[in-house]
């Protein structure tokens, strides 16, 4: 995993750490609302890495600077557009990563990324912190599927 995946992902679980010693639930609401967006970010930025790391290690220099322009252009990240995005790469990593996937890791993925949607547009998401929590650990399962997906 890349050390910017890797620095990211250090800052988060800092950060779910500090906020499980917070015992005023409501103050633990608004941390829930923050760290949500902050994974919606990782997500993000995680899979970009990985596929740009890939791009940089398989590809001549023009063809990695174009994924790394592709790559900039794709936002809100749920599974299917994950999914979509390694198929480009290769069909099969497409579908590993969907059967993999079925279930609560695409739940997560997908539930972190609608509710960051809903809290950056003002909308109540009722989401709470040990459920963001529960999200976020699932979602490095998904990174690190992929990741070991690209590096075999």
């Amino acid at each position: 995993m890349s050390r910017v995946v890797h620095r990211y992902k250090s800052r988060l679980d800092d950060l779910f750490k500090k906020v499980t010693s917070v015992d005023d639930l409501e103050l633990q609401a608004h941390w829930a609302r923050y760290l949500c967006v902050l994974v919606s970010g990782f997500i993000e930025i995680a899979i970009k890495e990985i596929l740009d790391d890939y791009a940089a290690r398989r590809a001549s220099p023009e063809i990695s600077n174009y994924v790394s322009r592709e790559l900039r252009k794709e936002t809100n990240l749920k599974m299917n557009k994950i999914i979509r995005l390694l198929s480009q790469f290769n069909g099969d990593w497409g579908e590993e990563l969907e059967r993999q996937t079925e279930g609560e890791l695409k739940d997560a993925i997908d539930s972190i990324v609608a509710n960051r949607h809903r809290i950056a547009h003002g909308q109540d998401t009722g989401v709470s912190f040990l459920q963001v929590k529960r999200w976020y650990e699932k979602t490095k399962d998904v990174v690190y599927a992929i990741s070991e997906m690209l590096s075999r």
